[in-house]
């Protein structure tokens, strides 16, 4: 088992949904059947790629819906108020994913009319939808007012673009809002996904906080319901976010002097995943138990009752709940210096190690006790140098043309973030569970990807 691709599956004795899905590196149902091929869901990774073609992303329903239950549930076991979660859903937007969340009692929380369209056509209920958003066209903001979500304010033009919008479409009650906030909380993390110091392109100044709440308050066709901050994501402590309770319940304090009613407070998401062994984030339950622990103890210092508590968990939702299946095609050795092998996409369909450095681990799903004897760079199809999905992946010393190659927790930011880059379609995501896989999103053609081109008269002609 050791040394091989069988390393990677888990063995719990207590069953799996006790797991944390975020402390996982496959999905929780991830075995290996007697042809030694590599099953997510009870479905066979390498005949789902020749049923559906690869790149594919292969989404487990069982590890989602358990990620949701155990945020859920810890939230009703530690936290004395009243709670909701709300699914981040810029790490995988789709009406599947929309509606499987909404199904475990989640609300969403969308960056854009695009997510809020897609939400809504999923079903989620409209007072569970929050829009987020640093620079909200009128649009979308109408479209928000008219679908009757709440929008999260994050700067002085989203506050006057909904009160002139609230008496174009004259309104019958007050637009929900939030404000959001920086806290000044900075965390280990990427710096292109921290977002509560201070200098960040997200949420008022705190020090704008007092002529936020008077301009709300003096406004009648907005009613403020809470406040919000995001310290970032992919985080793996504790201390920041508990340091946050006291920031916002200051900020709800503040509200209360100006005759605001702060009755919600969002902590943002952030909580990280597994992406590699040594990655060790906290779980699920531990998360929540710290956050909860400092709001209860920050309402009490400040002796204001307990706000219905929200938070926005995306990744640790979503990204250890899904794998990408490739195919091996061209393998390139440069004696004393590398190997490399190429598969059938790459930065298109996961552009995080390029802009992130992000690191992954693979393994074949065809040959899954093979001993990995070989350290070997695992190169994307597109024509460009940096396309490297793998730097260093341990992988059997006979990988060869045909062999199905997983990326693991490729859940988040993978999908969402694919693009059409060379003219390469984007790739078919399926749903599996209980041994059926179901098409969620259709593979992209050739002709989808000239859908939208549009050739002038005075061109066509020309051979």
């Amino acid at each position: 088992m050791e040394n091989s691709g069988l390393q990677y599956l888990l063995n719990s004795e207590k069953g799996t949904t006790s797991l944390s899905p975020n402390q996982q590196l496959l999905p929780l149902t991830a075995t290996v059947n007697h042809q030694d091929h590599l099953e997510i869901g009870g479905c066979d990774v390498a005949e789902m790629v020749s049923q559906f073609g690869s790149p594919l992303y292969i989404l487990d329903e069982v590890t989602v819906r358990t990620a949701c239950r155990q945020y859920r549930e810890a939230w009703e076991k530690y936290y004395p108020g009243e709670s909701l979660i709300l699914y981040a859903s810029k790490a995988w937007n789709c009406l599947a994913v929309c509606a499987i969340v909404a199904s475990e009692g989640l609300g969403t929380d969308v960056v854009s009319g695009g997510e809020l369209y897609t939400a809504n056509m999923a079903g989620v209920s409209p007072d569970k939808i929050y829009l987020h958003g640093n620079n909200k066209s009128r649009s979308e903001l109408e479209l928000a007012i008219s679908t009757g979500c709440t929008v999260v304010a994050d700067n002085w033009l989203d506050l006057t673009n909904l009160v002139e919008l609230a008496d174009q479409m004259s309104v019958t009650s007050p637009v929900r809002v939030m404000i959001r906030f920086t806290p000044g909380i900075e965390c280990h993390t990427h710096e292109y996904i921290r977002t509560g110091h201070l200098d960040s392109k997200f949420g008022f100044d705190p020090n704008q906080l007092d002529e936020v709440f008077k301009f709300v308050s003096s406004n009648p066709s907005l009613c403020c319901e809470g406040i919000h901050a995001h310290i970032g994501s992919q985080i793996f402590e504790l201390q920041p976010h508990q340091d946050l309770a006291g920031v916002l319940m200051d900020a709800v304090t503040k509200g209360s002097q100006y005759g605001l009613n702060i009755t919600e407070v969002n902590v943002g998401g952030g909580l990280g995943i597994r992406y590699t062994e040594d990655d060790d984030p906290p779980s699920i339950e531990s998360w929540v138990s710290a956050i909860a622990s400092s709001v209860v103890a920050a309402c009490e210092q400040r002796q204001i009752p307990l706000p219905k508590l929200l938070c926005e968990p995306g990744r640790s939702i979503i990204g250890p709940a899904a794998i990408t299946a490739y195919t091996i095609g061209s393998r390139k050795e440069i004696p004393d210096m590398r190997t490399y092998i190429a598969v059938d996409g790459g930065m298109s369909d996961n552009p995080r190690p390029i802009t992130y450095q992000s690191v992954y681990r693979v393994v074949i799903a065809n040959r899954m006790s093979a001993p990995l004897t070989e350290t070997i760079t695992v190169a994307g199809k597109h024509c460009e140098s940096g396309d490297i999905l793998i730097q260093q992946a341990h992988l059997p010393g006979d990988c060869q043309t045909g062999d199905i190659l997983v990326v693991m927790a490729t859940g988040a930011y993978n999908y969402s973030m694919a693009s059409n880059y060379n003219r390469l379609p984007r790739p078919a995501a399926v749903l599996v569970n209980e041994g059926i896989s179901t098409i969620i999103i259709q593979r992209e053609t050739y002709s989808d990807l000239i859908r939208q081109d549009r050739l002038p008269e005075r061109l066509g002609d020309r051979p």
